[in-house]
């Protein structure tokens, strides 16, 4: 297996990521149709999703979650830091979009200095 072929992985799956991110906002959370569906049927699951997804967006859980664990990845050496800085990523790239970028962006920006960091 080639060294580089986790980055790869990485920036492949970044964009469809951002986007997924963005149908989430725009599709369930923004979408008026939802707001009138979920007044009136609270038990769907869609309606459960967003209102949970709400929850989440509210309290800051996502950023909170992506900060701690960039924090975390710049102090754990080697891969499990480096897969920490994902994990920190997969969290980071939804707060952004999500309505907490005050807090996701430390997190992405951490994250991607522990990704590009040199291992010694």
């Amino acid at each position: 297996m080639s060294r580089r072929l986790p980055l790869i992985t990485l920036l492949l799956f970044l964009p469809l990521w951002l986007a997924a991110s963005y149908a989430v906002r725009y599709v369930l959370m923004e979408d008026a149709q939802w707001v009138g569906a979920c007044a009136e049927q609270a038990q769907v699951w869609q309606c459960q999703a967003r209102s949970l997804l709400g929850l989440m967006i509210h309290f800051r859980i996502i950023a909170w979650t992506a900060l701690g664990l960039a924090l975390l990845a710049q102090l754990v050496p080697a891969r499990v830091g480096w897969r920490l800085a994902v994990l920190a990523l997969v969290f980071g790239v939804p707060a952004l979009v999500l309505y907490s970028a005050s807090i996701a962006v430390f997190a992405v920006v951490l994250a991607g200095l522990r990704l590009v960091r040199r291992s010694s």
